[in-house]
């Protein structure tokens, strides 16, 4: 297998490489979460202004139209650049897509253009209090009154809920029909009475999530995406897309996270030798590179079935599990690499690696969100291996 890139997908390479050069933030972003995100929706508007928002969209839709390859480009140098990440992420992840796909042309022209902007930041509403995992069980009820749904539940885990326009909606509009079926897809406007958000503190210390309560809102009708009681499948493809291509950022994170756990144990001494010369630590970096690079070379693969034509599908699931469970993994080894310094937070004056204890602790969440690894074996062993179900 040939993984060189073409000359032309290089020369799309060094145009952003020289775009974000020239115009990626040099200052440090702020620590406040508030003023952090107001940060990297600024930085977004940035990028919009030069063309590099909604990089695989359509033209029509405001996107470049770029190749499948310019895509993971875009994501590797964003990463190895250390730029911001846009302020509308879920927006520009998946709602976009999704609308590109299921929308109609009038939803589509209304919507679009504030996601790349930044205009209208969007949530995603699909976990609820007893309906994580087994999300087709979610509760949430929308009854069809005159031109509106009338929405009544709770929403969980709502990512970045406190500053979204928009939202993402699965409810149930048939009580009677199979867990799966009976399910629709609403557009709804976070500024809608009835609406209470409330932020949730993470072990992290931040606010990421939270809990959304619905209580007789008011969806207009043509805020539905597809057809109604069919919104399972309008989800299984933003879920596709929330696990997919994306990964590739993540790998160059990931990577240059372990370049930074190198570093450290070459100009380190700990019982009168350096760590990297300690046979254990060797291994398990030597171990941590290889599990790195297997990810890449599973993200190549994945796209080159894209390439052949083949649509995402549930092998996306494995992608999401292998990664977010080896990130877990290099992060406890961030920690033991530290010694007694991994219980030294970054405002700690003897800290000697401070983002690396937020990494550990935000590394649960990826095993967690999208998916949980359970449900991503289930997912692979029935849909991927066909393994008959337990």
């Amino acid at each position: 297998m040939d993984l060189r890139f073409s000359p032309e997908d290089e020369q799309y390479r060094q145009q952003l490489r020289t775009w974000l050069e020239e115009n990626r933030p040099q200052d440090v972003p702020p620590k406040d979460q508030d003023a952090e995100f107001a940060y990297r929706r600024v930085w977004q508007r940035k990028l919009y202004d030069g063309g590099w928002v909604g990089i695989n969209w359509p033209k029509e839709y405001g996107g470049q139209g770029a190749t499948l390859i310019q895509q993971a480009i875009y994501g590797q140098e964003m990463t190895r650049a250390r730029a911001p990440q846009p302020a509308n992420g879920l927006g520009i992840s998946i709602v976009g897509p999704t609308l590109i796909h299921h929308g109609t042309e009038e939803q589509k022209k209304r919507f679009i253009p504030k996601i790349l902007n930044a205009d209208e930041i969007w949530c995603q509403g699909f976990s609820e209090p007893n309906s994580g995992s087994d999300l087709a069980s979610l509760q949430t009820k929308a009854v069809l009154d005159g031109d509106d749904f009338v929405v009544n539940g709770q929403k969980i885990w709502t990512s970045l809920g406190q500053y979204a326009d928009w939202c993402i909606l699965l409810v149930r509009t048939d009580t009677h029909a199979p867990k799966h079926r009976g399910i629709s897809f609403l557009l709804v406007d976070m500024h809608s009475p009835g609406i209470t958000v409330r932020p949730l503190k993470q072990i992290t210390g931040n606010a990421e999530f939270n809990e959304t309560f619905f209580d007789n809102v008011r969806v207009p009708k043509q805020n539905l995406i597809g057809a109604m009681n069919e919104g399972w499948r309008v989800a299984m493809t933003t879920l596709t897309y929330e696990r997919g291509i994306s990964s590739l950022a993540t790998q160059v994170r990931i990577k240059q996270q372990l370049e930074g756990m190198i570093d450290y144990a070459r100009a380190t001494r700990r019982n009168g030798h350096v760590l990297s010369h300690d046979p254990v630590y060797r291994q398990q970096l030597a171990q941590a590179y290889i599990r790195v690079e297997i990810m890449l070379l599973n993200l190549y693969r994945g796209i080159t079935s894209r390439l052949r034509g083949q649509p995402p599908g549930p092998e996306a699931s494995l992608d999401k599990l292998y990664w977010s469970e080896m990130d877990k993994w290099m992060q406890e080894f961030g920690m033991e690499l530290q010694g007694p310094y991994s219980q030294l937070l970054h405002d700690s004056k003897y800290a000697v690696a401070g983002d690396w204890q937020y990494n550990f602790l935000r590394s649960r969440a990826g095993t967690i969100y999208s998916g949980t690894s359970e449900i991503q074996k289930n997912i692979i062993g029935e849909r991927v291996l066909g393994l008959p179900k337990g």
